[in-house]
C-alpha cells in the first residue's frame, strides 16, 4: 500500500472566503489538473452553435481552458473571471483572447454584444442570480443562446463523496442552486430555457473537478486534483477531509468501495447542461 500524507495542502474551514480571493489560492497550480475534456468542450460548441463570424463570452472562463479550445478552432471568445492569478495564467497560454477581470453581474460590457455565452461550473459561484441574468441578457444579442454547465443539489447528493465527506458535501451543496431556481432566474430576465441535458461523468474525463473519480476513487489521493477543486480547496475541514480519506483508502483495500458506488447509483446524471435563448426585453433593464 502506498503511504498517503492526508493533511498535506488540506485547508481549514474558509466558506466566508470571497470568490475571487479563493480562486487566486486555486489558480496557482490550476491548469495541472483542470484541462480542458474534448467531450464537454464539444457538447459546449454543439449546444451553443457558435459561427466563426461571431463574438461570444466565457462568463467565469478561469484559467481559460474552455475559452482556449473554442478560440484555436476559429472561433472568437471573450474571457470575464473575478481572479486576476487565473486570468494571469490564461493569458499567457494564449494572447488572442480578450481577457477581463469581471463577474457574470458586472461584464462592463456593451449592451447586444455578444452572440453567445458559454457558463461552465460557474453559476453557483454569482453574488445573485438574478442580477447575473439580467446582466447577461443586456450584453446578449436578440436570439443569442447562453449555454450553462452546472450540477443541481439533487445530483450531488447521489454523489458517493457524502458518504466519506458529509461536511463538505454538504456545505458544497449548500451553495448551489436548484434547477429551478435557475430556470426561474433566467425567465424572469427575458431569457427562455430551451432544454437541459444530463452528464454522466465519463471514465476518460481530462477536466478533474469535484466528481472526476466518480468511477475512479484514487484520484482523490492526489493533493493536485483535490488542490483545483473548490471544494476540498476552500470549504473543506481538513479533519473531516483526512478522516474521509483514511477511510476511503480502507475501503478501497478491502472492496467495499464498490457497495459504496452502488448504493449511490441514480438516472439524476451526475452534471447538467442548460440551455437558454434571449427572446424578449428585460423590463429590469428599461
Amino acid at each position: 500500500m502506498r503511504k498517503v500524507h492526508y493533511l498535506n495542502a488540506l485547508p481549514v474551514n474558509s466558506k466566508a472566503v470571497p470568490m475571487e480571493v479563493k480562486y487566486d489560492k486555486i489558480g496557482i497550480d490550476y491548469n495541472l489538473t483542470r484541462k480542458a475534456d474534448k467531450y464537454l468542450a464539444e457538447q459546449l460548441r454543439l449546444h451553443l452553435q457558435p459561427t466563426k463570424n461571431g463574438k461570444y463570452l466565457d462568463i467565469g472562463c478561469g484559467t481559460g481552458n474552455y475559452t482556449n479550445e473554442f478560440q484555436k478552432n476559429g472561433f472568437d471568445f471573450i474571457g470575464i473571471d473575478p481572479s486576476e492569478v487565473m486570468l494571469e495564467k490564461a493569458k499567457t497560454r494564449n494572447n488572442n483572447v480578450d481577457w477581463k477581470i469581471g463577474s457574470a453581474e458586472r461584464t462592463e460590457l456593451p449592451r447586444n454584444f455578444v452572440d453567445g455565452i458559454i457558463a461552465s461550473l460557474t453559476i453557483h459561484h454569482w453574488t445573485d442570480l438574478e442580477n447575473g441574468f439580467s446582466e447577461l441578457h443586456r450584453v446578449l444579442k436578440s436570439n443569442g443562446k447562453i449555454v450553462i454547465f452546472t450540477s443541481t443539489p439533487k445530483q450531488m447528493n447521489g454523489y458517493w463523496l457524502n458518504h466519506y465527506f458529509p461536511k463538505m458535501l454538504s456545505d458544497s451543496i449548500a451553495q448551489m442552486p436548484t434547477l429551478e431556481h435557475v430556470k426561474k432566474a433566467m425567465r424572469n430576465n427575458g431569457i427562455e430555457v430551451l432544454k437541459t441535458y444530463k452528464y454522466f461523468i465519463k471514465p476518460d474525463l481530462q477536466d478533474q473537478f469535484l466528481y472526476c473519480g466518480k468511477q475512479n476513487p484514487e484520484l482523490y489521493f492526489d493533493e493536485q486534483i483535490r488542490h483545483g477543486i473548490s471544494s476540498f480547496s476552500a470549504l473543506s475541514n481538513r479533519v473531516e477531509v483526512a478522516q474521509g480519506l483514511s477511510k476511503l483508502r480502507k475501503d478501497i483495500d478491502s472492496g467495499k468501495i464498490n457497495e459504496i458506488i452502488k448504493s449511490y447509483k441514480n438516472d439524476f446524471g451526475d452534471y447538467l447542461y442548460i440551455v437558454g435563448k434571449k427572446l424578449r426585453i428585460n423590463k429590469r433593464q428599461t
